[in-house]
């Protein structure tokens, strides 16, 4: 009897060892305490517990979104602002872009639906060609090259939205609180926790639920949507926030979304709404 209860206290003052010398929660901030990660993600301020991929990135990658002379990206920031002093300075001046990009998907009254900066580019690149531009009741859709000459994917359009994006660089994200973008935020969140594809996985398993883990030596970010469009490292180029999403689509084996789609476009104001406050970094750099 007394042998069994001195391996019990034993075992007991093991597993009390292992539980003080246990590595903190993997979403834990390095050189925070496990405490002060629960204060911060309680904190009355979202944003504090909200984290960029930026800060997961190495140091040599960081420091290439830092330096605009070596951030790749601003090849296509130079031929978006090519782009727009030959075409959009005859309707707007680079001085009022400040804060436009962070204030995007906003409501389009003539259109009656949510316009990201993207689709507003378009159309308004529509119009000024002799299009009907924004005057339809959609957005342009790549499937209809009459009524957007600027396809989603094309050089052309991302240069200027990324020549756009860059005048609202270190502003905070400020989605319009329009009313009549709920029902679209709603339906980007559903969409944002619906398990999708042959892996049945949401976006939110891996950006919410997991996020900080790793997932085949890769850490897992928390996927707020703070610098498109970006220059990614295993693009060796330029995509949207479309290009991101569908990518993840085609990683949980599920059918992609399309360009412009309503989809799209939802999910897009809900991941505006879910990283407000958040400062801009457009164009930024992601391995």
């Amino acid at each position: 009897m007394m042998r069994l209860s001195l391996n019990l206290f034993m075992l007991g003052l093991l597993l009390l060892l292992a539980a003080c010398s246990a590595p903190p929660a993997p979403d834990t901030p390095r050189g925070a305490s496990r405490s002060e990660a629960k204060a911060e993600a309680h904190s009355e301020d979202p944003a504090q517990a909200r984290r960029s991929g930026f800060a997961d990135m190495s140091a040599a990658t960081q420091a290439m979104q830092r330096d605009d002379a070596a951030n790749p990206a601003w090849l296509w920031v130079e031929e978006g602002r090519q782009h727009f002093a030959a075409t959009c300075a005859r309707c707007h001046r680079i001085d009022t872009l400040a804060g436009v990009a962070a204030r995007y998907p906003a409501w389009d009254a003539v259109a009656a639906r949510p316009f990201t900066l993207g689709q507003r580019i378009a159309a308004c690149h529509a119009r000024g060609s002799g299009g009907d531009g924004d005057a339809g009741a959609k957005a342009p859709t790549s499937a209809d090259p009459h009524r957007n000459p600027l396809p989603p994917d094309s050089d052309t359009r991302i240069a200027l939205e990324a020549f756009v994006a860059l005048q609202s660089r270190g502003r905070p994200i400020a989605p319009p609180a329009e009313a009549l973008l709920a029902p679209w935020r709603e339906r980007g969140r559903a969409l944002f926790q619906q398990r999708l594809g042959q892996l049945d996985l949401s976006c939110a398993q891996c950006h919410d639920q997991h996020a900080g883990q790793r997932l085949a030596g890769s850490l897992i970010p928390q996927g707020h949507a703070t610098g498109y469009p970006i220059y990614r490292l295993e693009w060796q180029g330029m995509g949207t926030l479309q290009r991101r999403l569908r990518g993840c689509l085609h990683g949980v084996r599920a059918e992609p979304f399309g360009w412009d789609s309503d989809e799209m476009t939802a999910l897009e104001v809900y991941l505006a709404a879910r990283a407000a406050g958040m400062p801009m970094e457009a164009p930024a750099v992601r391995p």
